[in-house]
């Protein structure tokens, strides 16, 4: 069993794994958010596509987002806080010379329908 990327404990099948391949919709922005890592993870740009708000998808290419999950390995997602529309995390990663980053980001999620959307964010040196 698969422990889930997102960090929440549960198996990756009974946690992000469902949203990621189209079988239940996150119900919450967190939920979402914790998701979009894991599909960074698993290399699931699709996925990141569909689920960036309209407004903004045009900002998001599928081929650099594909490239930026493979060229970097994922090691860990901290959920700093989260209200209804907005996650605040710091996701740990190594880049392909095994240098030691953290992505630090204040995103805003908007919902549509039965749906949750990434809108965009603010990074570390902006966020107070």
């Amino acid at each position: 069993m698969q422990n889930c990327y997102c960090g929440s404990g549960k198996s990756f099948s009974e946690c992000c794994e469902p949203y990621i391949v189209g079988v239940k919709k996150a119900p919450t922005a967190e939920a979402l958010m914790r998701s979009r890592y894991s599909a960074y993870c698993t290399q699931q740009a699709d996925y990141l596509v569909a689920t960036t708000h309209s407004s903004t998808r045009r900002y998001h290419n599928k081929k650099d987002i594909l490239a930026w999950s493979k060229e970097n390995h994922w090691l860990k997602l901290e959920i700093i806080s989260a209200s209804e529309n907005t996650v605040e995390f710091k996701a740990c990663f190594l880049d392909n010379r095994l240098k030691n980053h953290i992505h630090h980001e204040r995103s805003t999620f908007k919902k549509e329908g039965d749906f949750w959307f990434y809108v965009d964010g603010i990074f570390n040196e902006d966020i107070r």
